[in-house]
């Protein structure tokens, strides 16, 4: 049978009874203890009287022992009660556990310390008489950007009566996954967000007495693409992916001159990517340096990979009476919503000429 893993986003943080902090690397000891890299996972059916197994997640400073502590938690995954006894890699799902979820809580030991790592929630664990599953479900298709996967919902006891989808984002390795907004349905293509990862697929099968949810093992890694959607002409900033790049090709102000006399100023600036691909949608920031010279508002990007930045003048310009030969202009470009300094950005530095009679 194939693996299951949880595909529930994010909870916020939560103490268990025995006051392990729910989230990576929870660490308890200093100095060379060892260090969670990824969260542990869950696999099998979270359904009553079904075997929920644990994974030791990843960990550096190489552990020499592992220990488990399970908790029964409410359906969003909060208000998590420790369950007695189960301590084992591996649990039964009891008739106390339906209707909420699951997680564990793996110790990682070495001779320097310990440190606690706490899985994502399960699937809300189901009964007895919902859907069971025989044989995992699965996905065919070929893991490539533009390529179309689709799900093999597997086989089910119980005579379900209907199956629902929803497609998640992993990591290389499958883990830190997260639910793909609208990929509901049985069939996913793939998009440029998706390169240098995997993609898992939750399938839930439901009959008159409940549901029950299982989570394909991943996909094979979907090759890289440097960042770039496949195709020509302009690129939508939010197909763009690091380690992809923009690049500001041109810059004009108008007027051409600027003068005493000037009391707005209009940049006109082309955001590119991918080889010279005008993208549409970037955020562009412009400020004169020394600053308070000019000043306006931060614009986006049109089809033609161009912005507008009017911007008016400032008490601090000129910044050097009938000294300064030159306007110097700082310019960024940025993915909105991305870190201005670690996301996919640039910036680049302009003059223009400024005559000071």
């Amino acid at each position: 049978m194939r693996s299951k893993l949880v595909t529930a986003g994010a909870i916020a943080a939560a103490a268990l009874v025995a006051g392990a902090v729910f989230g990576l690397g929870s660490s308890r000891a200093a100095g060379n203890a060892p260090v969670n890299t990824a969260a542990p996972t869950l696999s099998g059916a979270a359904q009553e009287g079904q075997t929920i197994t644990a994974s030791n997640g990843g960990w550096s400073n190489a552990p020499t022992s592992y220990t488990y502590a399970w908790s029964k938690c409410d359906a969003s995954g909060g208000s998590c009660s420790a369950i007695s006894g189960a301590t084992t890699a591996a649990y039964v799902a009891t008739p106390t556990d339906v209707g909420g979820t699951l997680r564990v809580t793996v110790t990682a030991k070495n001779a320097d310390g310990s440190t606690q790592g706490t899985s994502a929630p399960s699937a809300i664990v189901s009964s007895a008489t919902a859907p069971t599953n025989k044989v995992a479900p699965g996905i065919s298709g070929s893991p490539a950007v533009g390529s179309t996967l689709t799900a093999d919902q597997g086989t089910w006891d119980g005579s379900p009566t209907g199956y629902a989808f929803a497609w998640s984002r992993c990591d290389a390795n499958g883990n830190s996954c997260a639910m793909i907004d609208g990929a509901t349905s049985a069939t996913y293509t793939l998009r440029p967000a998706d390169a240098a990862g995997t993609l898992r697929l939750a399938v839930t099968a439901t009959n008159a007495d409940g549901s029950t949810q299982f989570t394909t093992a991943p996909t094979a890694l979907v090759p890289g693409t440097g960042g770039c959607p496949a195709g020509t002409g302009t690129i939508q900033i939010a197909d763009l992916q690091q380690p992809a790049r923009l690049s500001i090709d041109a810059t004009t102000i108008a007027p051409k001159l600027v003068t005493l006399g000037t009391r707005m100023i209009q940049l006109h600036v082309l955001v590119t990517a991918c080889g010279g691909r005008p993208v549409q949608g970037a955020s562009v920031f412009a400020t004169p340096i020394p600053y308070n010279q000019f000043a306006g508002p931060e614009k986006t990007t049109g089809a033609d990979g161009t912005v507008a930045l009017t911007q008016k003048r400032r008490a601090g310009f000129p910044a050097r009476s009938r000294k300064q030969h030159l306007l110097a202009v700082f310019v960024r470009a940025t993915k909105p919503g991305e870190p201005v300094l670690d996301g996919v950005s640039t910036r680049r530095t302009v003059a223009f000429r400024v005559n000071l009679p």
